[in-house]
């Protein structure tokens, strides 16, 4: 049986042409990559933004194909992308942050060469996240959205509340009068959920939660559901305008009387977790939790 480290020989990068030092990096890395004896494979976009040679794959679901490991450059949203292209897949992605908070890039940019030693030695393990899966009609046609964060239904730039019918598996929940609501996985916890009150979710708990956002009802909260359920979400109101987000990247206009249909999805990304990583580490230093002394 190959050891770990000898397991991760095809390392495949991805940049966020979006981000000015972005290409630094990558050029960065692919000299420790080469330095490291391991091939480097990347995507048309970043061979082009970091002048890379090597293999080069024409997007990201060719790439992945090709890799044991795919880096990826940039925050939180060239993750979500990516894990959104590749959904399904087996093959793992380790972020590397080049820009604010940072929940999915796990590594700074700064501490890159560390990070890959902990690669090449091996020191490192891989857990699984679960996606959602939103299915319904959209002014008429079908429309198929998967996110790694959040599903969420909002109003568009009108400041006025809308009204959507929430069923849980068939059963009516509640109609709500709010700025919207966010289903969220327990990875999408520590995102838009948790600006909108949410709770902070373990990301390997088998959960979902639904979070309304600014609900004109006070008793309104959070909702903490199984993982197996289906939410269905039905716009009541024919104004202001309804939107469907998937990971606030992809947007669909909902019209009065579309109903759409929100579920774990069948497909996974795999995330791999450097040693002396975990998720009490990163709620300490990312959000700074320290505790108190009375």
């Amino acid at each position: 049986m190959k050891k770990p480290a000898d397991r991760i020989r095809r390392i495949g990068v991805i940049g966020n042409s979006g981000k000015v030092s972005c290409a630094g990096v990558v050029k960065r890395a692919a000299r420790l990559i080469a330095a490291a004896g391991r091939q480097l494979c990347c995507d048309a976009v970043t061979a082009q933004l970091a002048d890379l040679a090597g293999v080069v794959c024409p997007d990201a679901v060719a790439l992945a194909h090709q890799v044991d490991l795919l880096l990826v450059f940039g925050g939180d949203g060239t993750m979500l992308r990516v894990a959104r292209q590749i959904a399904g897949s087996r093959t793992p992605m380790l972020g590397i942050n080049i820009g604010g908070l940072g929940f999915l890039t796990a590594v700074p940019s700064s501490q890159l060469e560390q990070a890959l030693k902990c690669v090449w030695n091996g020191e490192y393990k891989f857990e699984s996240r679960v996606l959602l899966s939103a299915r319904g009609q959209c002014g008429g046609r079908l429309i198929e959205q998967t996110a790694l964060n959040d599903i969420v239904v909002s109003r568009g730039t009108a400041s006025r509340l809308i009204e959507l019918d929430v069923s849980v598996d068939g059963d009516a929940l509640a109609r709500y009068r709010c700025d919207g609501l966010i289903l969220s996985t327990p990875t999408g916890s520590t995102a838009y959920a948790l600006a909108a009150g949410g709770a902070v979710i373990f990301p390997t708990a088998q959960v979902l939660a639904l979070t309304p956002i600014c609900p004109h009802t006070l008793s309104n909260r959070a909702l903490i559901l199984p993982r197996t359920a289906v939410i269905g979400v039905k716009v009541v109101s024919l104004r202001p305008a309804t939107i469907l987000s998937a990971d606030g990247q992809v947007v669909s206009e909902l019209s009065g009387g579309d109903t759409v249909r929100i579920r774990q999805s069948s497909r996974t990304v795999r995330l791999m977790h450097l040693a002396g990583s975990s998720f009490c580490e990163t709620l300490r230093r990312k959000l700074h939790w320290r505790g108190a002394t009375i």
